[in-house]
């Protein structure tokens, strides 16, 4: 017999099987043994959560000559012809290349005709939100008034997409993507059953690879078996089909960029190039990485986000102490802007590299933000200058009331009060500097401190306006 992807060959027969989709799995059960089937059933979710197998799973069910418990037999002549595909029963359609009303229209036609064998005929619509509009319209009131016979499943992975026509007439379930734990288990028990010995190590790392799929973690470990075929599967092994990095690997590159050694950094980029790594999966890695810290510093509750091992956990744990979150923050920028960029980049390796020399010296960072950015910034350093001196300019003025108490000639009273009624800005300059009114000369000096030299320009750019505010000359 021709060879089988692991995938298929273990695909889940009845609803016990099925992993990570508990909810479902108990809800099914419980209406198939009350026989209180729904008419229409609407499984939405992630690739390779096990829409299309609890579908199938569901069609063997209501179609089988001795249930048990809820469950298929899967030893019965229906049974065993929907598991081979040959059950006229059960027909699978893919939306994706039959979506227009003509095929909709095929399906409103064979619904008249009762199922030969069993009891239900059961239609599998796969990818169902590739259906063009005419033909949801065309699918509506077969939909919501189908035979007592007909049973519709219809199977997407984005349900969004879905008119609320549709939704409306369907019991809808969600799959959930499938926790790491669950996934590694199934592939110990998968192991076993193949003979392949394997490390615990390789298994955890290919079951955190597949992000909640179980069919990405089954194709994974049939490709790293080929690799090592007859061979013990190891971790190291397990990085090398992939194309991924060892959690030491980051670690140590984040040494070094918040070291700023631009040098090793590029040593470390060589190294991983000669061993011919994808970058963007390298840059994903990194971010987890990174993102793992961040939520490690933020305490236990966030720590349970987390689905790494024990050893990785206090790993991970000793390394967030040294490390600021505000970096930890502004890397993940940095990373995720770059991810976008290498997704249609000629010269990935350039692009790393310059991100990477720009996390290692954070002013080029700065240099190279937008306007906008850039502008906020200089507003708040503005204000904040502005602030300050204002500050001091009300301590001065309380110091020289203490230690002025004299009595001020009233020609300078006079022209205190004129430049009261000059424009702010000029009023603020002036202020920075000695009034001193000359009897003799008839004429009003200001006396700026060494620092004012802005403020001291101001206001000779605008002494005529002053002059004829306070009816005198006056000498800057």
């Amino acid at each position: 017999m021709s060879y089988s992807a692991l995938y298929r060959k273990f695909r889940p027969q009845t609803f016990d099987e099925v992993k990570g989709q508990d909810h479902i799995v108990t809800t099914l059960k419980n209406q198939i043994r009350n026989h209180r089937l729904g008419h229409a059933y609407l499984f939405c979710g992630t690739r390779g959560t096990g829409k299309t197998t609890v579908a199938k799973i569901l069609a063997k069910a209501v179609n089988c000559e001795h249930p048990i418990d809820g469950e298929p037999c899967g030893e019965c002549e229906t049974c065993k012809s929907i598991t081979e595909g040959s059950s006229l029963n059960v027909i699978e359609i893919d939306a994706a290349s039959n979506n227009g009303v003509d095929n909709i229209r095929e399906i409103k036609e064979q619904v008249q005709y009762s199922p030969a064998t069993g009891k239900y005929k059961v239609y599998i619509i796969d990818e169902v939100h590739m259906l063009s509009i005419g033909a949801f319209n065309a699918l509506l009131k077969t939909l919501e008034e189908p035979p007592k016979y007909v049973i519709f499943i219809l199977a997407t992975t984005e349900v969004h997409k879905i008119p609320i026509t549709i939704l409306s007439r369907c019991q809808r379930y969600d799959f959930h993507r499938i926790t790491s734990n669950v996934i590694k288990k199934q592939l110990i028990d998968l192991t076993n059953q193949e003979k392949v010995e394997a490390e615990d190590k390789a298994l955890e790392y290919i079951a955190r690879m597949a992000d909640g799929s179980m069919r990405d973690a089954l194709s994974l470990l049939d490709q790293c078996i080929a690799f090592n075929l007859g061979k013990k599967l190891t971790y190291d092994a397990t990085l090398d089909v992939l194309g991924t990095v060892d959690i030491q690997v980051y670690s140590e590159l984040l040494d070094f960029i918040m070291a700023q050694d631009v040098a090793k950094v590029m040593d470390l980029i060589e190294d991983v190039a000669s061993q011919g790594r994808e970058w963007s999966q390298f840059i994903t890695d990194f971010l987890w990485f990174l993102r793992n810290l961040l939520l490690v510093g933020q305490g236990t509750d966030a720590e349970e986000a987390l689905e790494v091992s024990t050893e990785q956990m206090k790993f991970l744990q000793e390394k967030a102490k040294l490390i600021d979150e505000k970096l930890l923050i502004r890397d993940i920028r940095i990373l995720s802007a770059l991810l976008e960029k290498l997704r249609f980049a000629t010269t990935k390796r350039v692009l790393v590299e310059v991100e990477l020399i720009k996390l290692c010296k954070p002013e080029i960072e700065m240099k190279n933000t937008d306007l906008a950015e850039k502008v906020k910034s200089l507003e708040e350093q503005l204000n904040l200058v502005m602030l300050q001196l204002k500050k001091k300019e009300k301590t001065k003025e309380e110091k020289n009331t203490k230690k002025l108490p004299e009595q001020k000639s009233g020609q300078e009273e006079q022209i205190r009060k004129s430049i009261e009624r000059l424009p702010e800005m000029i009023r603020y300059c002036l202020k920075r500097a000695e009034l001193k009114f000359d009897e003799k000369e008839k004429a009003t000096t200001f006396t700026f401190p060494e620092e004012c030299i802005l403020e001291k320009q101001y206001v000779i750019d605008h002494k005529e306006l002053i002059e004829k505010s306070v009816h005198a000359q006056i000498i800057v």
